[in-house]
């Protein structure tokens, strides 16, 4: 194999740049041209491709985003505009291609595996929702952006005696709130995976008043049953105690400077997807088990779901009290 392609699809992440950083090093140490791929399986499509050597992915491992950029690309689940993908990547000569996502992306790189493509898939998504993976890259970094939120809000919650209901992503999987909470010490957590009735969360922030808590914190996935907002004209309406105020993270929890664990994790990762690539290996994902990076075929990565552990949610609602 002399020539392979790197892109970044769907959601960026932390730590991406540093993937992208570890493949071209990797390929140029054993001989092999890697490409570039702009803007993700839109970018395929449309042909969007430059060649990339060490010095054009230098002073980007601290970077966050991508700065091959990415985009959502649901086209791409048209068989057509895979064919299409396919006969871009043999005009370039690429002979095999790293995809860097989340569970969509490898959705993608397994349709590029049936039609022949060798493709390896790195997870790559800060709800960590990729099955076979312990760990997607951008995770720890999102976890310790949430985690510094909470921390700076519960100052003022704690200096106004409020109660503050924080949004975080997470429209699936409740990953990011969980372990937002856990680490945090919130009140309560409200999570896809998990039905809390609102008069639940009612009575958790008021027995967090009569124990004479200074402050009550309640971290909301965005894909929880109830939404904020909701939340919110509950607890006011029946009067808690509390102060209710809202905080909606939103995208800043996707951006920053990637922590050390995520540019390890993407470089272990980027190195071992160029490897598994130049012996043949292709159909499959690296992913974290344990500390040992290992491959995993794709076929099951996209047929199973991953779920929080059961002993950390109740863990996080032991530890709440």
């Amino acid at each position: 194999m002399t020539r392979i392609g790197v892109l970044t699809s769907g959601g960026d992440s932390p730590g991406m740049n540093a993937c992208i950083r570890a493949v071209v090093r990797r390929g140029t140490s054993l001989g092999v041209e890697v490409w570039g791929i702009k803007r993700g399986f839109k970018g395929l499509i449309n042909g969007e491709m430059e060649k990339l050597d060490n010095r054009k992915v230098g002073g980007i491992i601290q970077k966050g985003g991508t700065f091959l950029q990415t985009a959502r690309c649901p086209e791409f689940r048209d068989p057509r505009m895979v064919r299409e993908g396919v006969r871009r990547l043999n005009e370039a000569g690429i002979e095999g291609l790293v995809i860097i996502g989340g569970d969509g992306s490898m959705r993608g790189a397994f349709a590029l595996h049936e039609m022949g493509i060798p493709v390896v898939g790195v997870p790559a998504s800060i709800d960590n929702d990729v099955w076979g993976t312990d760990m997607c890259i951008g995770v720890d970094t999102a976890l310790n952006t949430v985690l510094l939120a909470i921390d700076r809000i519960k100052d003022t919650a704690t200096s106004h005696g409020r109660a503050f209901l924080i949004e975080v992503m997470g429209r699936e999987s409740g990953y990011l709130a969980l372990m937002g909470g856990l680490a945090g010490g919130a009140e309560a957590v409200l999570i896809p995976e998990k039905d809390t009735p609102l008069e639940e969360i009612a009575r958790v922030v008021e027995e967090a008043y009569i124990k004479g808590k200074p402050h009550a914190i309640i971290i909301i996935a965005e894909g929880a049953k109830h939404k904020t907002q909701e939340v919110a004209s509950f607890l006011t309406q029946d009067e808690v105690g509390f102060e209710v105020r809202t905080i909606i993270l939103g995208h800043i929890q996707r951006g920053g400077s990637p922590t050390a664990f995520d540019r390890i994790l993407a470089s272990r990762f980027g190195v071992a997807a160029v490897d598994a690539l130049v012996q043949g290996k292709t159909g499959v994902m690296v992913a974290l088990v344990g500390n040992k990076v290992e491959l995993i075929p794709l076929k099951e990565v996209i047929s199973k779901t991953k779920g929080l552990e059961p002993e950390m949610i109740e863990m996080a609602e032991v530890l709440a009290q």
